[in-house]
């Protein structure tokens, strides 16, 4: 567990490295028609790579997990799963270049949507679920920082004026599908690929309810951005880009835990052993509320000066944009926790089904109803209500079905302890210091604040048990 957590770390800090080195420098590169170009292109072909992937991803990582020490197995589950992917992925590859070649709208970058098609197509490469389901979480983390430093290497050296966003897609594209690609040659010693016997119609079902979950992380991540592309224009989809790419640097931190425990889990749900279940829930919602909550203060408050700092004074009219988005870290890790460690280990497909389609409709109908006035104000107030509608639901069937408690109180302890960063931050910009000595002051006055009144006015037995476990760690490195 110590060597997942440690390697899930690394990860996770080359999720939030990564945005902060690349985005400040093509921002300011592209401008916002660029960025928001180019976003839009990658979100409109990804979100059918999305689609085409069947919900195998989820449902995948769970089989394989069935099947961790039986190679025979873990390969024919691969196999029959693999199979069903590449063939949907053939499948709305053809419907995309269909859609591209007879609505207008796609004449103007033709040649870049005709690229984007591989993302489609080779959307069967994306096999981090077998590692997942096996725990390796070591090859994972270092394929994505391999690709992320190459990745970054490129852009330094090809993006050098605003006539280069077709190739900030190319690079984006080959970092995406080279980690991938990659990844198939890895896992040969693993998984014996084989097409022999293969029940590819008890999947089916399964896949089809978990889809809608797929379909709910495309519709954060992606359908927003396409529908902003449609309603609006190539500036306003650069600015909503902006704003969410900040709002959610956090996201794979306040996240990161689900992803190490789900397998362990899936196990105690298998063996309904709820006891220990309801530990590992107790872990997790401690660890978000204590960092999900001030990291939503923080960017709501430092919104203009993240903006500054990582995109350039072209984009801070995206402040109210990413105020508005900077709950994201609470109620995305709300809704992870709740999908990942009980309705997906608990095999409730039926019910993550309604959840997605309730988020569904409530995005379509927000989008549609705000963002032809308020553009990307509007997009960002669908993104929350369209999130929001989500991790309630997903509660509602979980209350429904279980008994599970939640330490709500630690919420409130949060909250007033991250109100420390009002003053803090006002007496930050009393200073009138440099920008980055601004947020630098803020940031760290701000932690240390919330982590004293978090010690010694509130008591939380979380940090610690969180300052033991560092000591202990410091110990042993002595």
């Amino acid at each position: 567990m110590a060597k997942n957590y440690f390697y899930n770390l690394l990860l996770t800090l080359a999720n939030l490295l990564f945005p902060i080195l690349s985005f400040p420098y093509v921002s300011r590169v592209l401008g916002p028609e660029g960025i928001g170009r180019v976003q839009f292109v990658f979100s409109f072909a990804l979100y059918f790579s999305i689609i085409a992937s069947m919900g195998v991803p989820i449902y995948g990582m769970k089989e394989i997990a069935r099947y961790k020490d039986d190679i025979k197995g873990r390969s024919k589950v691969f196999s029959e799963l693999i199979s069903i992917h590449a063939l949907t992925c053939i499948s709305l590859a053809l419907i995309y270049l269909v859609v591209i070649f007879t609505i207008p709208y796609f004449r103007l970058n033709k040649n870049m949507y005709l690229v984007a098609t591989l993302l489609i197509l080779l959307g069967f490469t994306a096999i981090e679920w077998v590692f997942s389901g096996m725990e390796q979480f070591k090859s994972i983390a270092l394929r994505s920082v391999l690709f992320k430093l190459i990745g970054l290497g490129l852009l330094y050296t090809f993006i050098k004026d605003r006539a280069d966003y077709r190739l900030y897609l190319y690079i984006m594209m080959f970092s995406f599908l080279g980690n991938n690609i990659l990844s198939l040659f890895l896992i040969r010693s693993k998984i014996k690929l084989t097409f022999k016997d293969l029940q590819l119609r008890k999947h089916i079902m399964p896949l089809l309810f978990i889809l809608g979950t797929t379909l709910a992380a495309s519709m954060y991540t992606e359908m927003d951005t396409v529908l902003l592309g449609f309603l609006s224009n190539d500036k306003t989809v650069g600015l909503y880009t902006a704003a969410v790419k900040l709002s959610k640097i956090a996201i794979p931190f306040v996240t990161s835990m689900g992803v190490i425990l789900m397998p362990k889990i899936a196990k105690d749900f298998a063996d309904k052993n709820f006891t220990q279940v309801q530990d590992t829930l107790n872990q997790t919602f401690r660890f978000l509320m204590f960092f999900a909550i001030p990291v939503v203060f923080g960017l709501a408050l430092l919104a203009p000066e993240f903006i500054s700092l990582f995109s350039g004074k072209e984009f801070l009219p995206a402040t109210l944009s990413m105020r508005i988005l900077s709950v994201l870290p609470l109620i995305i890790g709300l809704g992870h926790m709740f999908l990942f460690l009980i309705l997906v280990p608990a095999g409730k497909n039926r019910e993550m089904f309604l959840c997605v389609l309730g988020g569904l409709i409530t995005s379509l109908i927000l989008n549609v109803l705000l963002t032809p006035c308020f553009h990307e104000v509007g997009s960002s107030i669908a993104n929350i209500g369209s999130e929001v509608m989500v991790t309630g639901l997903y509660f509602y069937f979980i209350k429904k079905y279980f008994t599970f408690k939640y330490e709500w109180p630690l919420v409130l302890k949060s909250v007033l302890s991250a109100l420390i960063f009002i003053p803090v931050i006002w007496l930050a910009h009393y200073m009138a210091l440099p920008l980055i000595y601004t947020l630098i002051i803020s940031i760290v006055g701000c932690a240390l604040s919330y982590i004293g009144l978090q010690l010694f006015i509130f008591r939380n037995n979380f940090v610690f048990s969180l300052l033991d476990f560092v000591k202990a760690k410091f110990s042993k490195a002595e």
